[in-house]
């Protein structure tokens, strides 16, 4: 198995060679972001914040950088080969400031996913062309009057001679405005049924005058330096070149976008967890004069202990981040389940995360300026990333009509996942998006949870602690099993609703669980210490199992100690707090 494996590492070091030096460019583009005199640092994004307008030094860094062709398939120009790939490059950007990740860049990701997705040839080197020039493209989905429903459109387009008319509004569009391309989602058939939507690209600025009018910019609570705006149309024409794949198959186009969408998002997020953390670390140094064994600040212990639980979250959430994303190459017909469960899971850890760092700011947790005032903005941003048509509940509602399914064919029966869906360096086939299925009633992820907990060996305090929690966690998973299989039974009961949410959110961090088993199980043979260590596996297990309300015993202590060592390092070193450990400056 060794052998093996340190053989896929040598295959895959030239990609890996190449993905850490665009890293380490625009880490160093960014700079310390910490310095006052930093044109793209903290005092100068906040100050855009503050004025509600996008952060053109960052912006400009970004364009410098040629942010876009990490955008745009190797195939067509650009230098996206994987979308591990794409997660990594932006986690820079994220790090600094969401606003500017999601309006310079990751709009125009979605919206050129679903044209790599579906579009024709003529359409994807169209695109590719505007966006490796410089260009940007939007897309048109949220419906807001009818709760994110993306499917009860405002738009229609209607056939007209050899093109469509199109009427109707979409109130919240980002970067709208400059954008040189539209990804319009919209009815086309006023039957109900999954052939009733289509997509259409269209080039904004030929859809001027009376029959488009672009609606007033609005400012929101989170990402103010985003550029919002609304569009409605008045049998405003189009021609029939513009439609994006078949005709009626826009429903399925947007499922299988959003796998993409929601996985990578999500998995960026992390970065912005990342310098919430590195924040409340500077600031306890500084407050306490220097970190001390046991935990630093007023408060050593409570301190130390919201810093490593903070740490322990951001892992746990890193490892599904790390999973679902490379499932999209490696599973892509049961990414559905997975990347919905990350989705689903983004709120709640942050919400944690925060709660457990604002413990160690105390007061300057509401600060608006300065180093501390990226926390507050990471705070009203990132939860926005949470909403729409791919948010909670339209992650609840892909993954709970699965569960039935899942849990008669594939949980205790599914063989475990592919060991390369663990490793964090590993190389990875091309994306077939023609492969991600919407349901396929396969889950592997969870298998990988069974045939680790059952190789935990070793007879030290952690180890032991790792194998019993990875034990009662199966023991969850087969009383979840039991559940969704009793309520299936019971058939279709308003009072059985409630039950299933509960079951979707039991069932999502069991995915988290096993992802973290899989991560740890590789990394025992990789040459990152801290990961082959059992502690902060056993910590995130111990922090799971807590959240599914199973009575667990403390962790040993020198597992807290390891994990606290270990944020205090990476502090000092200057190393990313996501399972990537990526230098950083500042």
């Amino acid at each position: 198995m060794v052998t093996s494996l340190l053989g896929d590492r040598a295959a895959a070091q030239p990609r890996e060679d190449a993905v850490r030096a665009r890293v380490a460019e625009l880490e160093a583009r960014f700079g310390d972001p910490t310095d006052p005199d930093n044109p793209v640092g903290y005092t100068a994004l906040l100050e855009a914040d503050r004025a509600a307008v996008p952060f053109a030094a960052g912006e400009a860094l970004l364009d410098d950088f040629r942010i876009a062709e990490e955008y745009v398939p190797r195939a067509l120009g650009g230098r996206l080969d994987g979308m591990d790939t794409l997660v990594r490059i932006m986690r820079p950007v994220f790090r600094r400031d969401v606003g500017l990740a999601m309006g310079h860049g990751m709009t125009t990701f979605m919206a050129a996913s679903d044209v790599w997705a579906a579009g024709s040839s003529r359409q994807r080197h169209w695109l590719a062309g505007l966006l490796r020039a410089g260009g940007k493209a939007a897309i048109a989905q949220h419906e807001t009057a009818h709760s994110n429903d993306f499917v009860r459109s405002q738009v229609t387009a209607r056939r007209s001679g050899g093109g469509y008319l199109i009427s109707g509004g979409k109130p919240m569009v980002n970067n709208l405005e400059r954008a040189g391309a539209l990804v319009l989602f919209c009815r086309t058939d006023p039957a109900p049924g999954s052939g009733s939507h289509s997509v259409l690209l269209l080039e904004p600025g030929q859809l001027t005058g009376a029959r488009a009018a672009v609606t007033a910019r609005r400012t929101p609570v989170g990402l103010r330096g985003c550029r919002f705006a609304g569009v409605e149309f008045d049998d405003c024409p189009v021609p029939g070149s513009a439609l994006l794949g078949p005709e009626g198959s826009g429903i399925r186009t947007a499922l299988r976008s959003f796998q993409i969408s929601r996985t990578v998002i999500a998995a960026t997020a992390v970065a912005a967890l990342d310098t919430s953390l590195r924040t409340a670390v500077r600031f306890d140094r500084e407050r306490s004069g220097g970190w001390q064994a046991g935990g630093g600040g007023r408060d050593g212990g409570r301190t130390g202990a919201a810093l490593t639980n903070a740490f322990v979250n951001l892992l746990l959430y890193d490892a599904l981040a790390v999973v679902a994303t490379r499932a999209l190459h490696l599973l892509p017909a049961e990414t559905s389940v997975y990347s919905a469960a990350l989705k689903y899971l983004l709120p709640r850890v942050l919400t944690e995360t925060m709660y457990d760092l604002s413990i160690v700011l105390g007061s300057g947790f509401y600060t608006r300026e300065g180093t501390l005032g990226i926390f507050q903005k990471h705070l009203r941003d990132v939860p926005v990333l949470s909403l729409g048509h791919a948010g909670t509940v339209a992650c609840q509602a892909t993954v709970i009509p699965q569960m039935p399914r899942l849990a008669r064919s594939s949980w205790f029966v599914e063989d475990e996942a592919p060991a390369g869906l663990f490793r964090l360096h590993g190389d990875l086939p091309p994306l077939r998006t023609e492969r991600l299925s919407l349901a396929c009633g396969r889950d592997s992820l969870s298998a990988t949870m069974l045939a680790v907990s059952a190789g935990i060996d070793g007879d030290g305090p952690v180890e032991r602690t790792l194998r019993t929690l990875a034990h009662q966690l199966v023991g969850e998973f087969r009383d979840v099993r039991g559940r969704v299989l009793a309520l299936e039974a019971a058939g279709a009961q308003a009072t059985a609703r409630p039950a299933k949410f509960a079951l979707m959110d039991r069932y999502a961090l069991l995915l988290a669980a096993a992802a973290v088993l899989g991560l740890w199980d590789q990394a025992r043979h990789g040459p990152d210490p801290f990961l082959a260590d059992p502690s902060w596996a056993a910590a995130a297990l111990h922090r799971i199992a807590r959240r599914l309300g199973t009575r667990v015993a403390d962790l040993p202590a020198e597992c807290e100690t390891r994990i606290r060592h270990e944020v205090q390092l990476r502090f000092s070193t200057q190393t990313s707090y996501d399972l990537y450990s990526t230098p950083i400056p500042g």
